[in-house]
């Protein structure tokens, strides 16, 4: 239940202001009589944890925070707002609703969003944020929603399904996750035009497309060249193509992809040429290998390295580099490294990138960026290259 005490002015102003040591309020104890340090400290980690990933939230006054786990377990509004955007309709129903991010931002593309949530703590502080979001077309339930939705048929039903089992510890496999949508499909598509869902950047897309059916599009989510999630897209009805969509949100710009997951490219291959291109985390998550040779009329060094070559710079989904000078990996080359500042980059090669460093000495940083790689015909070689900013 939600201490009213909570949400006083004077409260509020201690949890936005705090900037001490968690462990000393944790000592001194709370200077709340009605409110126990626990919950404050909980709110306070909750309003930090927020402040980049949530601005919304900390910027909306007498916002209330959930436990730890559940806050990091929550969609980052940018990731939210691109999944609003894949779909659309009258209603929609978030089967996991958790924290409520994702909900919000469905709310503004449906009229009706229903927020089913088996935690009932948790359900009352995403209900009464909703209020303080003014999100009033949003309706909260408490209790198992794959009972709750038995009788009732909607636009859209999204799924993140929790990827911690009681038993087994933290899973990997949808259908290891908890609700089990893997057995629950044929039922949730029966209530739906289409399901979204949500899974970890850990699951293997070829394993979710033998777990799952009818998947119409797969969307590989990056943020800073950091995966985030995969949404896949499923509809009741046998999609002509399942197509693969990849995006990298950026400081200042947006890298996309998309390509047809069952009409696969063929690449071509090249030793280094005047430019060096390194794919971003989506697209190598993605296992775009092929196609961004054939659509980028750019060479692979080789069929596993996965860095591409071209004697043209060109805008590319990733990070662009000059080549300076390529060189046999051996002794008598690596020697004139020693002591330099060079940020280090291993593709299909035997050594790590700290063995590589404490080997030959090579200190990080500096602007001159080293490739260890392995050439079509097997040779093991260094490219040399400058960054170049993106476009």
């Amino acid at each position: 239940m939600i201490p009213p005490e909570s949400l006083k002015d004077t409260v509020q102003q201690f949890i936005k202001n705090y900037d001490g040591e968690i462990s000393q309020l944790a000592l001194k104890g709370s200077p709340f009589p009605e409110i126990t340090s626990g919950y404050l400290i909980q709110q306070i980690e909750g309003f930090r944890k927020a402040a980049n990933k949530l601005p919304t939230w900390c910027h909306t006054p007498q916002i209330l925070f959930p436990p730890k786990l559940n806050l990091e377990q929550t969609s980052s509004e940018i990731t939210a707002k691109y999944k609003a955007s894949l779909i659309d309709g009258e209603t929609l129903a978030d089967i996991t609703g958790g924290f409520g991010v994702d909900a919000y931002f469905f709310a503004e593309k449906f009229k009706k969003v229903h927020h089913f949530e088996q935690n009932k703590e948790l359900s009352e502080i995403a209900g009464h944020n909703f209020k303080q979001l003014k999100k009033n077309n949003i309706i909260c339930h408490s209790g198992n929603a794959l009972e709750l939705i038995e009788n009732n048929y909607y636009d859209a039903i999204f799924a993140d399904p929790a990827r911690r089992h009681e038993t087994k510890g933290k899973v990997f496999f949808l259908k290891d996750c908890e609700p089990n949508i893997v057995s629950q499909l044929d039922s949730l598509l029966a209530k739906c035009q289409t399901l979204l869902i949500k899974t970890s950047p850990m699951l293997d897309i070829s394993v979710g497309l033998s777990e799952l059916k009818n998947v119409a599009e797969i969307h590989v989510v990056a943020v800073n060249n950091d995966v985030k999630e995969l949404l896949w897209k499923i509809t009741n009805t046998v999609p002509s193509q399942t197509l693969i969509k990849t995006i990298n949100f950026r400081k200042n710009t947006t890298q996309t992809f998309s390509f047809d997951y069952q009409q696969r490219a063929s690449a071509t291959y090249s030793n280094p040429k005047t430019y060096l291109y390194e794919p971003n985390a989506a697209l190598l998550k993605a296992g775009a290998f092929q196609e961004l040779s054939a659509y980028f009329s750019i060479q692979k060094i080789a069929p596993h390295s996965h860095l591409y070559t071209h004697e043209k710079l060109i805008d590319f989904p990733g990070r662009r580099f000059q080549i300076d000078t390529v060189f046999a990996y051996h002794k008598k080359t690596m020697k004139n490294f020693a002591g330099m500042k060079a940020n280090i980059t291993t593709r299909n090669f035997p050594e790590r990138v700290n063995e590589i460093k404490k080997k030959w000495k090579i200190k990080d940083g500096g602007s001159t960026y080293l490739f260890f790689t392995t050439l079509e015909s097997g040779e093991k070689i260094v490219i040399k290259t400058i960054k170049v900013p993106s476009e």
